[in-house]
């Protein structure tokens, strides 16, 4: 058994190796053994590699990429577009095998769950016993491949989960963490991203030692209180609770971006995205009753430099008409398209989110938020109906190839 005198958690990582690509592979078996990648529309733009097989990345093909740059790399590379609704029927599929082992279950992603095990040790064996039972049963009842970090928080289980690949188990406990993750580049550890990568470099941060090490003040001077907890984290110190699957707190704020393949050079070329990343977040927003009070843009340029901007909506809503219409008008006072570099990412954001049932002035919910918001309501259940292509907005009618890259994002 995993348990010594801190009485640790035992929290698995699973993680669906390739996962796209390898569902593309298991329902259509002429591709087994190709280079494959799923892609984004290339009748409609220059697509992007959204994910590659194992026999792909060998020849070094990347996901982010575009399309023409992988075939310089791999000119067999077999593209197949992405089928986000039978991704979904599979995720659910091997979720249902992790209810099988205990009920603490926090999906990260379509591909990415966490699993607190530690009560299950007793019916199960060990941490490393179970990762390898579920390994194993996801790949006999499925076809597909998971790799399993296992450690004593959620971060170094994720860790694990990176390091072997594919359809591996690894085991990183307190007694040897060190060893095994602090040699590891910074940026390897979640939270740690591109920017953060860059300033803590400017530190003589380069590895999760280095940072686990660094000095506390420092730290909170230089990044405010992210920094201390990043210094814990890398640790192992935290208060790492998996989310029990049947009681999942509503979200805080619910967005959605996407890195374009070529950068707009115009708000007509902007609208269009806007819009659809707009009706995704609203969808999602429908789904959990909840109405959003802040609309908030985030632009990356060609130059890679980003920047923020919010404003209040004129009224509590989870209209996708006000919201991109808002969005819209952020980024029309926001980027001159003809001083500033083109955009190349565009994300959208809805915070200070409110549940339906509070209290909402009369002033503020107005007969126009009410019939927008109503008919997108019957919108959707006309979707789940009769499929999302039954109805479209205009702006995205000559759009298809958004569809499929944002509806579906969470």
């Amino acid at each position: 058994m995993w348990y010594n005198n801190y009485m640790d958690k035992v929290i698995l990582h699973c993680d669906l190796n390739n996962f796209y690509a390898s569902v593309e592979i298991l329902t259509n078996p002429s591709l087994q053994g190709k280079p494959v990648a799923v892609t984004g529309a290339t009748e409609l733009r220059h697509g992007i590699i959204l994910a590659k097989s194992n026999e792909a990345k060998k020849m070094g093909v990347k996901t982010g990429e575009p399309i023409w740059q992988a075939r310089q790399k791999c000119p067999d590379l077999v593209c197949v577009q992405p089928h986000h609704k039978l991704y979904e029927k599979y995720s659910n599929i091997v979720y249902e095998i992790y209810t099988r082992f205990t009920d603490k279950i926090e999906r990260f992603g379509i591909d990415e769950c966490w699993l607190d095990v530690t009560h299950s040790q007793k019916l199960f064996g060990d941490g490393g016993t179970i990762a390898n039972t579920i390994r194993e049963t996801v790949y006999n009842e499925t076809g597909l491949t998971i790799s399993v970090g296992v450690s004593f928080t959620k971060t170094f289980a994720k860790l694990g989960s990176d390091l072997k690949k594919p359809y591996a188990t690894t085991l990183i406990p307190r007694d040897s963490f060190r060893r095994i993750i602090w040699k590891l580049p910074a940026e390897d550890m979640m939270g740690v991203g591109r920017n953060m990568k860059g300033a803590l470099s400017k530190l003589n941060i380069k590895t999760i030692g280095d940072l686990a090490r660094a000095d506390r003040n420092m730290m909170l001077t230089t990044f405010g209180v992210i920094g201390p907890t990043l210094v814990d984290i890398a640790n192992g110190i935290g208060d790492d609770e998996v989310a029990d699957m049947d009681n999942v707190d509503a979200p805080k704020s619910i967005g959605n971006g996407v890195t374009l393949s070529h950068d707009l050079d115009s708000i007509d070329n902007a609208t269009p995205v806007i819009y659809s990343l707009s009706e995704s977040i609203c969808s999602r927003l429908r789904k959990h009753n909840l109405l959003a009070k802040v609309v908030q843009l985030t632009i990356r340029d060609a130059s890679l430099s980003s920047y923020n901007r919010q404003c209040l909506l004129p009224h509590v809503t989870d209209s996708a008409s006000i919201v991109g219409k808002t969005a819209l008008e952020l980024l029309k006072t926001s980027h001159d398209f003809s001083k500033l570099p083109h955009i190349r990412t565009l994300t959208v954001r809805l915070t200070n989110l409110v549940g339906c049932g509070e209290v909402v002035q009369e002033s503020i919910w107005d007969v126009n938020n009410e019939k927008s918001s109503n008919l997108e309501h019957n919108i959707d259940k006309i979707r789940e109906k009769f499929g999302y292509n039954i109805i479209k907005r205009g702006v995205l009618v000559n759009h298809s190839d958004l569809e499929e890259y944002y509806r579906d994002d969470e």
